[in-house]
């Protein structure tokens, strides 16, 4: 099947301006979605961008008028509830329309981080151990968990919630952060045993076959040794924090068998979730070389220049051939098959 009409869903707020300031590009709310759809404009495709509601008839009505090839899926969220996302991809597949992305059973999975580190175990994928807080009570902690832990929403992406007292060293400072958890993100908390290490990144691409990209790493060079180096909301999204701290990403300079051994487990935890599409696969590598999967972001984030298009680059995979390539494989998804084999 040829593509030449692509609907493209982005959430209400992030709708790009047609025409923008190109300087304004590079800090707006709407960069990725800007990425995507004028790099598959200038590619000749015929596209129509629309701007989820809460409501999801503008999709069915844009289908029926527009009669897409298949649907670019940029939606994080749904009413800005972002575990809400599977359920618009629900949604795509009894439309029987093609969408790129993650299927609904994966984002499910994935998105359940204390669900998603059960499934690890069960494959005998290596993640650190952890206990769940349910709301509004007290964390009770395993013996198996030592201090320091850090402390999470299980639900919550891109960092929400994340901050340097997220790291805790006692009994005092876990109460604290679970209540914070608690009451400002509104879910329960996931205590995780946490692992001091290199910060490293996995791009990985397919349905039944699956391309792994090269090993990407987040350097902490300027933050102090009394600071914990972790992805902390400030450390993803402010640039002056970025700059002043010196964090960067890039590919990770490792041992050809240790760079191998990363991207096989990233390979094996994409299929323990049932993933499709595309994701990044957050691992991290302790002084004694072993080795964690922290997270798995299905459809993250696609803006150029960041980790994933970047780590794609590196590969050989430009931009645009990348966008296709993610269209292709929603092309080629079949929802009634599903990948088990993670070895």
């Amino acid at each position: 099947m040829t593509i030449r009409r692509v609907l493209v869903l982005v959430h209400k707020d992030l709708v790009p301006p047609e025409a923008p300031n190109l300087a304004d590009v590079p800090t707006a709310s709407w960069r990725m979605e800007w990425d995507v759809v004028s790099t598959l404009r200038a590619g000749g495709y015929e596209l129509r961008v629309i701007g989820v509601p809460d409501d999801l008839t503008p999709i069915r009505q844009n289908v029926e008028e527009f009669k897409p090839d298949i649907v670019f899926n940029l939606m994080e969220a749904f009413a800005d509830i972002g575990v809400f996302d599977q359920n618009v991809v629900s949604y795509l597949e009894l439309l029987r329309l093609p969408y790129t992305g993650c299927n609904p059973r994966g984002l499910t999975l994935a998105r359940d981080k204390s669900l998603s580190k059960k499934l690890f175990a069960y494959h005998r994928v290596p993640a650190p151990d952890f206990t769940v807080v349910p709301l509004n009570r007290k964390p009770s902690v395993p013996k198996k968990l030592k201090f320091p832990l850090i402390v999470k929403s299980p639900t919550y992406e891109s960092s929400i919630g994340i901050s340097q007292a997220s790291v805790v060293a006692n009994e005092e400072q876990l109460a604290r952060r679970v209540q914070f958890i608690h009451q400002s993100i509104g879910t329960a908390a996931i205590v995780e045993q946490y692992v001091d290490g290199r910060e490293l990144y996995v791009g990985v691409m397919g349905n039944l076959r699956l391309q792994v990209f090269p090993v990407w790493e987040m350097s902490f060079a300027k933050m102090g040794e009394n600071s914990w180096h972790i992805a902390t909301e400030r450390v993803k999204w402010s640039v002056a924090y970025q700059k002043k701290h010196g964090i960067e990403t890039a590919e990770a300079q490792l041992a050809p068998e240790v760079a191998l051994q990363v991207q096989h487990l990233a390979r094996r935890a994409y299929r323990a979730l049932d993933l499709s599409g595309y994701a990044r696969i957050d691992l991290r590598l302790r002084e004694d070389g072993k080795l964690f999967v922290i997270e798995a972001n299905p459809n993250p984030q696609l803006a150029q220049g960041e980790d994933f298009a970047e780590s794609a680059r590196h590969a050989g995979v430009e931009y645009g051939p990348l966008l296709d390539k993610i269209m292709n494989l929603g092309l080629q998804w079949r929802p009634s098959r599903m990948a088990h084999d993670i070895g």
